[in-house]
């Protein structure tokens, strides 16, 4: 019997949490990290070390994989066309890829397609600046095409002099300026679906998602007070972005939710931050499902276990020994699931997460936000 081998590009805290999935499912798992001591690096038995842009390294790391995927979506599309040229699958293909590696071509592919998007343009110029403030007023957002994450990369202009002064500064190699309608939201959601090669799509409950400085604070699913018709519509845009573009594995379209419209903000072709909950909240994780998406597997239930689930951050604070924090976490509350994630805590990084299931929300989000604040020294008892 051929058991498949799964590769994922990236060592981090994805590719740690798809191990346990993939254990259960019988294959065999192997990742590509930058480091010896990086968090999936610790737990996971089969290892290569080297670069994501690097292609020796990621070539290397392809033979004997039967499909390539990712933790992360920076590896250069380049490099996985020769991972394709020699034979082994790539999943998403680079194709797919290309839209959630650039800003830009994502705009222009959903915007062409009809979906819901924020009124945008690429800017080089004063002139531009102004150009586009005709449409929209100030504020509005400028962003580097490439790379940024977690509000890098993402600035708030309130004026032309900053407007002019921020896209004088030097970009990342093939990116560019691209502004974006400041949208007056009433909340973010995400919509995650996972899909097969085969064109089998499952939709996971649309969750409302916080964000504290540009990082994601809490997740909540479903999305409370999120009426059914709407989030049957978000979920539809999901499904139309993943058919369209011929994604393959976990899709995450973050949104701005206007209480009567969705704009689509970004996207993610892996398993997201805003899925966590899914671990302990849903039939099938969205790590599980990813790894069946990719190799073209039946797809596991989406559904929830619970009324809701809840997801907290647990960002770096003041305890550098996370472990130590067990002891007072689970006598205290022994029905909270804790995630860690094996890396250095330094301020603001996210080390690990906290998730609460049951159907009580209000009570959910107490223990879960106390939890996580202890870890991070917030709080002492």
């Amino acid at each position: 019997m051929h058991t498949p081998r799964v590769g994922m590009v990236g060592g981090g805290q994805l590719a740690r949490m798809s191990a346990a999935p993939a254990a259960a499912l019988g294959i065999n798992f192997r990742v590509l990290a930058t480091e010896p001591d990086e968090s999936a690096a610790q737990v996971v038995a089969d290892v290569a070390i080297g670069r994501h842009d690097d292609a020796d390294a990621v070539l290397g790391f392809a033979v004997g994989c039967d499909v390539v995927t990712f933790d992360h979506e920076h590896v250069p599309t380049a490099i996985l066309e020769e991972v394709l040229a020699r034979g082994i699958d790539v999943r998403p293909g680079p194709h797919a890829l290309h839209f959630a590696q650039d800003k830009v071509a994502m705009r222009e592919r959903l915007s062409a397609a009809g979906l819901p998007c924020p009124i945008w343009s690429v800017i080089a110029t004063a002139e531009d600046v102004d150009a586009f403030v005709e449409q929209t007023g100030y504020p509005f957002i400028i962003k580097t095409s490439r790379g940024g994450y977690d509000g890098k990369g993402v600035w708030v202009v309130r004026d032309r002099a900053q407007a002019v002064e921020l896209i004088a500064s030097p970009l990342a190699p093939g990116a560019v300026w691209l502004a974006e309608e400041l949208i007056n939201f009433t909340q973010e959601i995400s919509a995650q679906i996972a899909r097969s090669p085969s064109g089998q799509s499952v939709a996971y409950p649309v969750v409302r998602t916080v964000q504290k400085d540009g990082i994601c604070s809490e997740v909540i699913a479903p999305c409370p007070g999120l009426s059914d018709d709407r989030a049957m519509q978000a979920q539809a845009i999901a499904l139309q972005i993943a058919a369209e573009l011929d994604v393959v594995g976990m899709l995450a379209v973050e949104m701005f939710d206007t209480g009567t419209e969705f704009f689509i903000n970004e996207l993610a072709m892996r398993p997201h931050n805003s899925g966590h909950w899914s671990i302990d909240g849903a039939n099938t994780s969205q790590f599980e499902n990813h790894l069946r998406a990719v190799l073209d597997l039946p797809l596991g239930s989406p559904l929830m276990q619970a009324p809701y689930a809840v997801m907290v951050n647990i960002l770096g604070g003041d305890v550098g020994d996370l472990y130590s924090a067990y002891r007072h976490i689970y006598a205290r509350d022994p029905g909270l699931k804790v995630h860690l994630y094996g890396k250095e805590v330094k301020p603001g990084r996210k080390v690990g997460h906290v998730t609460a299931v049951g159907s009580d929300l209000e009570d959910l989000l107490t223990r879960a936000h106390h939890a996580a604040d202890y870890f991070s020294g917030a709080i002492d008892e």
